[in-house]
């Protein structure tokens, strides 16, 4: 019974200890207080896209049902590592137990992976409206965005039930120090004890497949736009969908970019200093960058809060 789960194994052990970025910071209190805020404007703008997509009908379309179910995980994504950070700081704490990190790993693998194949289900999406307008409505009618998206949910947990597992049954028999801020697989995993060198080569080839079919649909979906763009004959019809792709594909270098350096880089260009400053900018800062990108340069969705605004407005 002792071995049926990495629970069951380790909660008894002492907890890991968290040294995060506060204890790098010489304003420590300040820093805090700007995650807080930064963590306020993603819930709020997140919040808003989604509210503003699920009432206004004209947002009612495909891709505004990807960019609400992006915005729904950016919601979950920091909230899994910056109200506790945020919490520690506060009640001078860095401890966290073994159940609560695996908790935490499990769900930050599996939003990071759901991301990697929702980003390119938007790709595609894109290529559908943009090569094959005419056929667009079958082609990504409700059911078929449904299965896209619970596809995507489905891979991203996959991920998590692979990694997670694995990495928490290792023996953690070093410091139990986790140079971070919270429990990402490679910050943990240079606490065992053990020879991972096995598992770190099928981690890498796992974040390769991972990374690799959404980079392939992604790209050739992009390749395809392109050259109909370059086809068309009308500018305005290529002004606007060189805004739409160019929204989508800032998010995509932001996103696939701190994940091919967290994941795929030999350990000699790490260092805990550098994970850190990564792993805020795609945990922290990428949730409130993504409703602005999506919503500043999209001219449906600033009319819709425009009349939600003027809506309040006029019953005030």
């Amino acid at each position: 019974m002792e071995n049926m789960s990495w629970v069951a194994n380790y909660s008894g052990q002492s907890d890991f200890i968290l040294v995060g970025i506060f204890s790098q910071s010489n304003h420590p209190t300040l820093l805090c207080v700007v995650i807080f805020v930064i963590f306020l404007m993603a819930l709020t703008g997140n919040a808003v896209l989604i509210f503003l997509i699920h009432f206004d009908a004209h947002l009612h379309s495909p891709m505004y049902f990807f960019i609400s179910q992006l915005s729904l995980m950016d919601v979950m994504y920091i909230s899994v590592t910056v109200p506790k950070m945020l919490m520690d700081q506060i009640m001078g704490r860095n401890k966290i137990s073994t159940p609560e990190c695996g908790l935490q790993m499990f769900l930050y693998v599996t939003l990071a992976g759901s991301e990697f194949f929702f980003l390119a289900a938007m790709a595609y999406d894109r290529y559908v409206a943009i090569c094959h307008p005419l056929r667009y409505p079958v082609l990504m009618s409700h059911k078929i965005c449904l299965l896209l998206a619970s596809g995507c949910w489905f891979l991203g947990s996959v991920d998590g039930f692979m990694l997670t597992p694995i990495t928490m049954t290792f023996p953690f028999c070093r410091s139990r120090e986790i140079h971070h801020f919270f429990c990402e697989v490679p910050a943990v995993m240079k606490l065992s004890c053990s020879d991972t060198s096995l598992y770190e080569t099928l981690m890498y080839l796992c974040c390769v497949l991972m990374l690799l079919i959404p980079v392939t649909v992604i790209s050739g979906s992009y390749s395809f736009i392109l050259l109909t763009i370059h086809r068309m004959n009308s500018a305005e019809g290529k002004k606007k969908a060189f805004a739409t792709c160019s929204s989508h594909m800032t998010v995509v270098i932001l996103f696939y970019g701190a994940a091919v350096y967290t994941y795929m880089l030999p350990n000699s260009y790490h260092t805990p200093e550098k994970d850190m400053v990564v792993s805020v900018f795609y945990t922290i800062l990428t949730p409130v960058l993504n409703p602005l990108i999506y919503s500043l340069r999209n001219k449906d969705v600033m009319g819709a809060l425009k009349k939600m605004l003027n809506v309040g407005t006029v019953f005030q």
